[in-house]
């Protein structure tokens, strides 16, 4: 059973989600607001915290922050949905996925389902290494190194990367990705994807050729380029 720490000051939210959460099979502890989310995280090893931004005592970005200082546990951010700069600074911040307010029960279940199957896939990855230029990726420490540098990865940046090495000169459509990776499908005003795209862009040094490393194809996907122009191809 997966052990959930669900940090929110909503106690009627919190109460309806650990009921529903409870019921799919999970074990769930709660938290209503940031100091006493953090000290629950300090005391207690949990497979995934889903944590509130807008809270009492302690926001969800200094919770966050502190975390990331002491590991890695996942953490599914619960975001206001009209505040993009705060979903893109949670996502730069360290946390592994987000869903914005309102959300119905399913569409969290699904989000707990992929971020859990981020974890599950690298620990289960102990030798592998993805090779691609100058970029070599190490699914087990969460970290790709390029030109020398070692980068630290979230686990949704990871996978993005890992598909687009996998795949180099080929075209990856946003609903595949947004599938495959997220594991849900794209909607209209989703911009996940593109968003861990953009800060996995920004963590990974430019091309010694000087050439981009992913070219936007408007309205169908993105090409991790290769060292020639590439063909544009489904994969």
């Amino acid at each position: 059973m997966k052990n959930l720490l669900l940090i929110d000051d909503d106690k009627e939210l919190v109460s309806l989600l650990a009921d529903f959460l409870t019921s799919a099979g999970f074990n769930i502890e709660v938290a209503y607001d940031g100091e006493q989310g953090l000290s629950k995280i300090l005391s207690k090893n949990y497979n995934l915290i889903l944590l509130d931004i807008i809270m009492p005592r302690m926001n969800g970005f200094e919770v966050l922050r502190l975390l990331r200082q002491k590991n890695d546990t996942p953490v599914l951010m619960l975001t206001n949905k009209s505040n993009e700069k705060d979903i893109q600074l949670a996502l730069e911040m360290g946390a592994d996925d987000y869903i914005s307010k309102p959300f119905s029960e399913q569409e969290l279940l699904k989000h707990i389902q992929a971020v859990l199957r981020y974890t599950e896939y690298k620990t289960g990855n102990t030798d592998n290494k993805v090779s691609h230029m100058d970029i070599e990726l190490f699914p087990t420490q969460q970290q790709i190194t390029c030109q020398g540098f070692t980068i630290e990865l979230t686990s949704t940046e990871l996978l993005l990367l890992e598909k687009f090495l996998t795949y180099p000169g080929k075209l990856l459509t946003r609903s595949d990705l947004s599938e495959q990776i997220l594991g849900k499908k794209l909607q209209p005003s989703d911009r996940s994807i593109d968003m861990h795209l953009s800060n996995l862009k920004r963590k990974i040094p430019i091309r010694l050729d000087g050439q981009l490393r992913v070219k936007n194809i408007r309205g169908r996907g993105y090409i991790w380029l290769d060292e020639q122009e590439p063909i544009m191809q489904s994969g």
